[in-house]
């Protein structure tokens, strides 16, 4: 097996054991020397299996660029219907973080459905194993979709970022076991309905500056990536535009981004993304963007044709996307690189 040296966006990403790297909607956790890179296992999602996804796999790596497969740290459940982790749930988005008060990592896990739901759990190690704490629980009464979970370095406060689905972006505090909301929340980027909604918040904090990275809504295809800044957790937010001003097919070169790392030896900042749907063209992603658009704002006529976007997808096939994070007199942006190394940044 080749040992890697650099970043190649959009290319197969191979473990250290020659099989393809399945950590999609994923992140990175850094522990001592060592970096953790977790996500959504995709292997067995092919059109017409019924399976969503195959559990939430664990790779753990030195240097960011081979990655060891240390297996599924939550197994999917195909034997339990009623489980949340059953292969056909719509599992998404897996965000882990460490509380430092009680020694637990706490993994929030977003479920998809009519009404999404999170499900929560903890273990002792990175590595698990993970025990579910609550499922089927919707945080302040909300319909919760994509998130973010953020802890504050100097003071161990969190704070959970999601997409109140179909409208507007909540943060909202946690409790101090990080296991559920407290209460306080604040609401941002309010908008009538899909695609304009933002998904996917990615934060991260530059210096006294937080940065929130947003996804429009329309499926697995990719669309325009938003970026806005705010002096504190809860804003306000003022809208940057888009951070990949380079990419001329409004895809966010096909991408939507997952999370956004910190290196923590470097002022480098990795925007971590997904190329879901490899083959799909941009002309489809703007296709479906406008069905979004007509059927949200009741055009029943094209429900049919909408549909047919939103079909069995072979996500098993997904690749990635990492890039680095520039700063442009305080705008942060991200141009596209065929090939890039750590050391050429920061």
């Amino acid at each position: 097996m080749t040992t890697l040296d650099s970043f190649r966006p959009g290319a197969t990403w191979l473990d250290t054991s020659g099989e393809p790297i399945q950590a999609h909607g994923g992140s990175i956790f850094r522990e001592g020397d060592t970096y953790y890179w977790y996500g959504e296992n995709k292997e067995r999602t092919k059109p017409g299996s019924g399976i969503w996804h195959w559990g939430i796999r664990l790779y753990a790596s030195r240097d960011l660029y081979n990655w060891e497969n240390l297996g599924n740290i939550i197994e999917p459940e195909p034997d339990d219907a009623t489980s949340p982790f059953h292969p056909a749930r719509q599992v998404d988005r897996p965000h882990i973080i460490f509380n430092n008060r009680t020694g637990k990592y706490i993994c929030w896990v977003k479920i998809l459905g009519d009404v999404q739901t999170v499900t929560i759990l903890e273990a002792d190690k990175i590595t698990g194993p993970y025990t579910i704490l609550r499922t089927g629980h919707r945080p302040l009464g909300m319909s919760a979709g994509d998130f973010d979970l953020v802890v504050d370095p100097e003071g161990g406060k969190a704070y959970y970022y999601f997409e109140r689905v179909h409208s507007e972006l909540i943060c909202a505090d946690l409790t101090d076991d990080y296991t559920d909301v407290s209460g306080y929340y604040s609401t941002h980027f309010p908008h009538p309905h899909p695609p304009a909604v933002r998904e996917a918040p990615a934060y991260f904090r530059r210096g006294s500056t937080h940065y929130l990275i947003t996804s429009g809504t329309s499926w697995y295809y990719p669309n325009p990536s938003e970026i806005a800044s705010a002096a504190t957790y809860h804003g306000p937010w003022d809208v940057l535009g888009n951070p990949h001003p380079e990419d001329t097919t409004g895809t966010s070169f096909r991408t939507q981004i997952s999370s956004v790392f910190k290196h923590p030896d470097k002022d480098l900042y990795i925007a971590l993304g997904d190329r879901w749907l490899p083959n799909a063209t941009p002309a489809e992603s703007a296709k479906v963007m406008d069905l979004f658009d007509r059927h949200f704002s009741g055009d029943e006529t094209v429900r049919e044709e909408l549909h047919s976007y939103l079909g069995d997808d072979d996500t098993s096939v997904a690749t990635y996307v990492w890039l680095p994070v520039t700063f442009d007199d305080g705008m942060p942006r991200i141009d596209w690189h065929d090939k890039w190394r750590i050391e050429d940044f920061g």
